[in-house]
């Protein structure tokens, strides 16, 4: 067991726009979209675990940890760095014929989970599993299209550095209490640098 910050991402309405889009198309885009924010997450010193369809799951901790907080604030940092590129994907895919902007709701906790190598003898998987990582895919899915949702435990790790907006206690699906949430705005010193 190890104390992590696990970050969820999913295109919202990516569904619908695979059924508009031709094949070719749409596996081009997804691949420009994956390897970017990839590339995102590993500058960084994220292990992205994996991807299930346009979904993407990070984490930061192991197998290397530079602490508590300063895993949380490079994996809150690659959500926004993230959500600025999407400006320039979305500028590419247009060039490309896709009218559709793409947005992307993301979702980070920090606790503690097991990591290591499960699955079966023939496929084994390095991954995470936990309670923990579970409410950080329902924070994502609790996201509005362009949000960063984080708990309250990765929130208390980066609140110096980084702007965050309170949005109370929701219902997770499948947790039996509320869990408060805060939107993340930017990195404070960018704060007042643009516009």
């Amino acid at each position: 067991r190890k104390r992590l910050t696990i970050f969820f991402s999913d295109i919202k309405g990516f569904s619908e726009l695979s059924e508009e889009l031709e094949a070719d198309t749409l596996t081009a885009m997804l691949n420009l979209y994956l390897t970017e924010m990839s590339d995102i997450a590993l500058k960084f010193g994220g292990t992205v675990d994996k991807f299930i369809g346009d979904a993407i799951m990070v984490f930061f901790g192991d197998p290397v940890s530079r602490g508590a907080k300063d895993d949380c604030q490079a994996c809150v940092s690659i959500a926004i760095a993230m959500q600025k590129r999407m400006n320039d994907l979305n500028k590419r895919c247009a060039a490309q014929g896709i009218r559709q902007p793409l947005h992307v709701r993301m979702g980070i906790n920090t606790g503690f989970c097991a990591v290591g190598n499960f699955g079966t003898e023939m496929r084994l998987d390095y991954t995470l599993l936990g309670t923990e990582v579970n409410k950080a895919s329902r924070l994502e899915s609790a996201a509005d299209a362009g949000e960063i949702l984080i708990s309250r435990q990765t929130y208390e790790l980066i609140k110096d550095s980084i702007y965050c907006q309170a949005r109370g206690n929701v219902m997770l699906k499948g947790f039996k209490e509320p869990v408060e949430i805060f939107a993340v705005i930017d990195l404070r010193a960018n704060l007042g640098k643009e516009g």
